[in-house]
């Protein structure tokens, strides 16, 4: 007759269940030490079996906690810079592209203003008149030695001097508030002509323009358009938004990792914890700044923060274990009892440190539990 692989297979299969009930057997019979027995819901163990059962002592420990949030890269607000609009007029010219590195004083586009005219004119007039009524004030001063004028008229001479130099000084800021060339600024002083006027709107920091919000031709107005942003880009925020529990734990000056998804993790610090919480999402706004090496981090980009607490926190940490959970989803542990026995005990879940957990409320200290072999006793106690 042909072998029957199926045949062999059940004839297999039967021997070896055969055997483990044997040895089952032979573990539960009243020949093991009586001595070495223990119950778990009228089920006992026997020595073998509690020789794979391992145990660990509830003791207080210290951790630091590890608060994981969502966060999002914004530019550093200390770093970066809105540029207004210094004076009235169309645009002539844009003189550097989108995400173009700038010095700080770097032209950024040119305008043809009135106001930049009519302040260089201004400046001009006004120092002609200061070097006039300088020149009067130090003649009367010296005809006042040679009693060719008054006291009185030599006083006058002299506050109007004051006052046109008073005059010439203000103009003179009124086109470095335009960001006038000082080279412009020299040539008036020094009588040279002027080329045609063109008013310049400056770089106000180094960095890099990340926003360019005018075109050539668009009509600007002073203090109220804005033309473009710089920011200096080697250094960003991360907005993270924290809950619960976990606000209390964050303090300024804790580490942080900023996971991309993309690439390396990157290496923060929390510079800021804000003091009011968001009504619509019952969250604190955490600020972390990041060195952004290589332009990794960009603004808007979604990222996941771990924050990692100095503070030190208190608990009773078992290990994960040793949690087990019933029919209801509810967690408990087994607890060793005085007589040997093990008992159910439900807990409650606090922080996980890894692979232990803090036990709020179910365990006291001193209690022993079941940390290795817990998942056997659950099988034993179902049966």
């Amino acid at each position: 007759m042909r072998d029957n692989p199926q045949q062999r297979f059940s004839v297999g299969f039967a021997g070896i269940a055969m055997a483990l009930a044997v040895a089952l057997l032979a573990s539960c019979s009243p020949k093991a030490d009586k001595q070495a027995h223990a119950t778990l819901g009228g089920v006992t163990l026997t020595a073998a079996q509690r020789s794979h059962i391992h145990y660990y002592a509830v003791v207080p420990s210290t951790f630091h906690k590890t608060i994981v949030a969502n966060g999002v890269v914004d530019f550093d607000n200390d770093q970066a810079t809105s540029v207004i609009a210094p004076f009235s007029g169309p645009v002539a010219r844009l003189l550097v592209p989108l995400g173009q590195q700038v010095s700080k004083g770097q032209a950024l586009a040119t305008v043809d203003s009135s106001d930049f005219a009519a302040a260089v004119g201004t400046y001009r007039k006004t120092l002609a008149a200061a070097r006039a009524a300088r020149r009067l004030a130090d003649l009367d001063k010296d005809l006042l030695h040679h009693q060719g004028v008054s006291r009185r008229e030599e006083e006058q001479a002299e506050s109007d001097a004051v006052g046109a130099e008073a005059d010439r000084d203000a103009a003179l800021q009124a086109l470095i508030a335009l960001n006038v060339d000082p080279r412009i600024i020299k040539d008036i002083q020094t009588g040279r002509p002027v080329p045609r006027l063109e008013g310049t709107i400056r770089s106000p920091i180094a960095g890099t323009v990340v926003e360019k919000l005018i075109t050539p031709g668009e009509l600007l107005t002073a203090g109220t358009t804005p033309c473009f942003t710089v920011a200096d880009l080697s250094r960003v925020w991360v907005m993270a938004q924290v809950f619960g529990d976990d606000i209390a734990s964050v303090a300024r000056g804790d580490t942080a990792e900023i996971e991309t998804g993309i690439s390396k993790d990157v290496g923060g610090t929390v510079d800021n914890v804000s003091a009011v919480v968001n009504p619509d999402t019952r969250s604190v706004a955490v600020r972390i700044v990041a060195d952004n090496t290589g332009d990794l981090l960009k603004k808007q980009m979604y990222v996941r923060v771990r924050i990692r607490s100095a503070q030190r926190s208190t608990g009773l940490l078992v290990p994960s274990s040793a949690i087990l959970r019933d029919d209801e989803n509810l967690p408990f542990v087994y607890v060793v009892e005085r007589d040997g026995s093990f008992s159910r005990r439900h807990v409650t879940l606090g922080y996980r440190d890894g692979d232990r957990y803090d036990i709020t409320s179910g365990l006291k200290a001193g209690d022993r539990i079941v940390s290795d072999g817990a998942l056997f006793l659950q099988f034993m106690q179902s049966q």
